[in-house]
């Protein structure tokens, strides 16, 4: 499907043997996973911002391990560490008190993490800025969060497309849509935890569908469903077939109306992310 790209938000996960892996053990798990997804979500490198320590850049092998693992046409969605999308820090390493992070939106550590990374930028789709609920101890609100995004972007060097999350319900305005597409970033609609339904967010937020975005199916319970499961994740425990059923019909408008379109599937979704795309895939075939 021209503009179209499903995978997973991460891949290491023995208990797909059988759905994606030959074997659970001793395999390169992302070779034989590119051998079936065009895409995957590298979250890893996410989790960067420790108090009160240096921000974690990534490793060069392990940049160079995942970037012999695929084809090329292989592409990732690659998630920016959070010392650079985090105002503050975690409140669990701080004994809950609020205290700034001083690289949020930094330039220069951004470069700092494009160069470590250079290698990838080819494989690259997508890079996803992801920020957490903004209170307002955190953040004053939609304008100051689109200031500091465009001071941001004015400097920041971008070598591939660049998709923004928000956690934010009430962010959800045309100044946003209207914001994004002035400075060419791309929506990411992340379907789960406490955010409204993707498709009321695509269907009165958006004047006119972006020429690409991010659909993230991140589930409603992720401890409960890990609790559920115990971590092993190859069974749909909790389907959910009509809400499949919409998206897929956003997914087709937006690929009508030209747009490219990644979606990646978390486990926690509905307990096994690589049968959510299959169920999912169904139905975006039957919708065409």
């Amino acid at each position: 499907m021209s503009g179209f790209r499903i995978g997973t938000c991460s891949w290491k996960f023995p208990s797909w043997q059988g759905l994606v892996y030959s074997k659970a053990r001793n395999t390169n798990f992302l070779s034989e996973y590119a051998a079936q997804y065009d895409t995957v979500e590298i979250d890893q490198w996410f989790w960067s911002l420790f108090h009160p320590h240096a921000p974690v850049l990534p490793r060069a092998d392990t940049v160079h391990e995942y970037l012999a693992s695929v084809p090329p046409d292989f592409r990732f969605t690659l998630k920016v560490p959070n010392s650079i999308t985090l105002t503050h820090y975690y409140a669990r390493e701080t004994a809950g008190e609020l205290i700034e992070n001083p690289d949020f939106l930094s330039v220069p550590l951004f470069e700092a993490f494009l160069r470590r990374i250079e290698p990838l930028l080819p494989y690259t789709g997508v890079l996803l800025f992801q920020f957490e609920y903004l209170n307002r101890r955190k953040m004053s609100g939609l304008s100051s969060f689109l200031d500091r995004l465009g001071a941001f972007f004015d400097e920041a060097a971008r070598p591939v497309s660049v998709a923004i999350e928000s956690r934010n319900p009430q962010y959800f305005t045309s100044e946003y849509y209207r914001f994004l597409s002035e400075l060419e970033l791309y929506p990411v609609f992340a379907q789960g935890y406490y955010l409204p339904d993707i498709r009321e967010l695509y269907a009165a937020g958006c004047d006119s569908t972006p020429g690409l975005a991010v659909i993230r199916l991140l589930g409603y319970d992720r401890a409960g469903i890990e609790a559920e499961t115990g971590k092993r994740w190859d069974r749909r425990l909790h389907p959910h077939d009509d809400e499949l059923g919409g998206i897929a019909a956003m997914i087709n408008d937006m690929l009508r109306r030209g747009a490219e379109v990644y979606v990646n599937v978390n486990n926690h979704y509905e307990g096994s992310a690589p049968l959510t795309i299959t169920a999912l895939c169904e139905k975006l075939a039957n919708g065409r």
